[in-house]
């Protein structure tokens, strides 16, 4: 019996290439501001159009400044690569959501709040984080960009087709242990390459019981174990996230949708190339200490001794430590923090707000601590202030920036200073991935709000 990646792909194969790739077909292209530029100028230079310019949308992410956004941008080649895409979307056609655009955001969080990305869907994207959409029950996955000018051409891609991977999670996750968490004990068991060459099928009770945004989390974080993408069976919390949503199907169009969407789950006897299981009960609230996501360990702990480091790799190791300023056997637990950093298309959404805000409240910021908290949509800026979280926030001495990718790459004016270490709710904790010289610490947003009002790396559950 196939799997759902298998029903999701073989129902998209245009042709099979013999000893070659698939010919695939796509739903849905994502574009923004970095990785499309050569993109639309090869269309321009064979005098192509897009053969289907209403699956493509188009909005800049990385580059937006998060304050200010109604004032030209001042970086004078982030203001060339926004003005650049909304000229290319406007002469081929598309979808643009503009800076100040009330639908304007992070494009892997528009997406899916926006009822774009969808069940069975095949959905790509010139971003490694397209992974996030897989949370929709979708085959979802980062492309080149020579790639996104072949989907502009002819709504195709070629692709090897990965082999198939199941993680069960199951039982139940403790107090303070959330999606984040799931996925960085996940990387830490897996390291950053135990999935490459696999597509991810999530599963199990604690998969189950993630709301929405918990899977979008879960999901994002597909990529950094290698895998080729991450993605979870749609069932009634999906149903119920999408219904109604502005681009969803509406009516007897719902009802049909419905219908073949229950359909999309791998079959009782589903055989995966790869299987692994894991104990919900055994993940606590993580954090990283080196210089890639699966350098992580439960906030408590210890970091590694050097003996506990296979030979060969404990030159990078140590490299890793001395660049993050630690030492094999510390703990992190009382560690100085400069900044703190919610937002990302990893923990960017009203949820992770409300987690942070649930922490802060009736408490204050720490003295001489930056905090940058930055919905990851206009959306999301609209539902914090519904919701009052920005009053308990100001309260706290905490701003909201205008949505963004921001500190979660140095490509905009929120970068962290050279030797800060920053705790980042975001997806990456690559040297100088924050800025130049910056040092990342992975975490939760319950995570973040605990060192944020503390000043220092702290265990969320104090707070519980």
């Amino acid at each position: 019996m196939n799997t759902l990646f298998d029903k999701i792909w073989d129902a998209h194969v245009v042709q099979n290439v013999e000893d070659g790739p698939t010919q695939l077909y796509i739903d849905r292209l994502y574009c923004h501001e970095v990785t499309s530029p050569q993109a639309f100028e090869g269309m321009r230079s064979r005098g192509l159009q897009c053969l289907r310019p209403d699956h493509i949308f188009c909005m800049p992410d990385h580059n937006t400044p998060t304050h200010d956004q109604d004032a030209p941008i001042e970086d004078p080649v982030s203001k060339k690569q926004v003005d650049t895409l909304a000229k290319n979307a406007s002469d081929f056609g598309l979808a643009h959501f503009g800076m100040m655009d009330k639908r304007n955001g992070i494009i892997h969080v528009v997406g899916p709040e926006r009822g774009l990305s969808l069940p069975g869907m095949t959905i790509v994207c010139g971003d490694s984080h397209t992974s996030t959409h897989g949370a929709m029950g979708a085959v979802a996955f980062g492309i080149g960009t020579s790639e996104v000018e072949m989907v502009m051409a002819s709504q195709c891609i070629l692709q090897q087709k990965p082999k198939s991977m199941r993680i069960s999670i199951n039982g139940q996750l403790g107090k303070g242990v959330t999606a984040k968490d799931v996925a960085l004990y996940l990387m830490s068991k897996l390291t950053t390459s135990g999935a490459t060459g696999y597509f991810v099928e999530y599963a199990g009770d604690v998969v189950k019981n993630l709301t929405m945004e918990g899977r979008l989390t879960l999901c994002n974080l597909s990529i950094e174990m290698g895998a080729r993408g991450g993605f979870i069976a749609p069932d009634e919390t999906t149903f119920e996230y999408i219904k109604g949503r502005e681009y969803a199907p509406k009516g007897e169009d719902w009802d049909k949708a419905i219908a073949y969407w229950k359909t999309l789950k791998s079959g009782e006897d589903a055989v995966f190339d790869r299987e692994l299981e894991f104990d919900g009960a055994d993940i606590e609230p993580m954090v990283t200490y080196g210089t890639n996501p699966g350098m992580g360990m439960g906030i408590g702990d210890s970091i590694p001794t050097i003996d506990t480091v296979p030979e060969s790799s404990r030159a990078s190791y140590m490299k890793s430590l001395g660049y993050m300023g630690f030492e094999p056997g510390d703990q992190l637990l009382g560690k100085k923090v400069d900044y703190v950093f919610l937002g990302a298309c990893t923990n960017g959404r009203i949820e992770d707000f409300r987690a942070f805000a649930s922490i802060v409240k009736g408490r204050k910021k720490a003295d001489g601590l930056v905090a940058w908290l930055v919905p990851g949509s206009w959306m999301v800026d609209e539902q914090i202030r519904e919701e009052g979280l920005d009053k308990v926030l100001e309260d706290a001495g905490f701003a909201i920036r205008q949505p963004g990718c921001s500190a979660c790459l140095a490509m905009n004016d929120d970068k962290i200073p050279a030797g800060k270490l920053s705790v980042s709710t975001s997806n990456r904790n690559f040297e100088g991935r924050q800025g130049p010289g910056s040092r990342t610490v992975l975490a939760s947003p319950l995570v973040a709000a605990a060192a944020a009002v503390t000043g220092v790396i702290t265990d969320p559950r104090e707070f519980l």
